[in-house]
């Protein structure tokens, strides 16, 4: 995969190939985004690109692959996904309706402030935009939130990738285990989450 990017960026595509690499990145989350950053940011020190460029025109991309994975979340509405919920699926999660009425119900109010800081997560920082759609959540706020939780994530890295130059790709191996780590911890909150809704149900039984 990292070969295929640096393949992408080094034929000249500039920052169109940056614009779509991102939004399919956000589309595809094992598409590594530090990758693209910080050879992004490595070359403007020897194209055209300029910093303030390549971090604008990642940002487009992260806002149009977020969109794309937002109508996704619209489209898989309420409905369906109880729809879901209803079969086998909710038994093995245990899962029921009043499950996904709180989490949407939680979203509509926490929204801004999760699709801000999720921008800094790796993997969930795609998947975030799901159900954002899936809830409503007004498209300003979304589109806005969106736009500097990823102007921040992308300007970090690509400056890294300036200032370090064709050492780049430390910053490559220290995000990876960053994404390692935070995996393992939502997993984790995942694992707990799921264990304090069994025995809240259990006593209530």
């Amino acid at each position: 995969m990292q070969a295929f990017i640096i393949d992408v960026m080094n034929k000249g595509f500039g920052y169109f190939g940056i614009t779509f690499l991102i939004a399919i990145e956000n589309i595809f989350p094992p598409i590594p985004s530090e990758v693209i950053l910080t050879l992004g940011g490595f070359m403007t020190s020897y194209t055209k690109m300029t910093i303030i460029g390549v971090i604008l025109f990642a940002t487009l991309g992260s806002i149009v692959g977020a969109l794309l994975l937002y109508y996704i979340g619209y489209l898989l509405n309420e409905r369906r996904i109880k729809k879901i919920i209803n079969s086998k699926v909710g038994t093995i999660l245990c899962l029921n309706d009043n499950d996904i009425d709180r989490a949407i119900s939680w979203f509509k109010s926490k929204g801004n402030k999760t699709i801000f800081f999720c921008r800094f997560v790796p993997v969930i920082r795609s998947i975030i935009s799901i159900p954002a759609g899936t809830s409503k959540m007004k498209l300003t706020p979304f589109i806005i939130f969106t736009f500097f939780g990823s102007l921040i994530w992308n300007a970090v890295l690509v400056i890294l990738g300036r200032l370090l130059g064709d050492k780049w790709e430390i910053i490559v191996k220290y995000m990876n285990r960053y994404s390692i780590v935070t995996i393992i911890i939502l997993i984790c909150i995942i694992i707990f989450g799921v264990a304090y809704i069994l025995k809240k149900r259990k006593n209530r039984n």
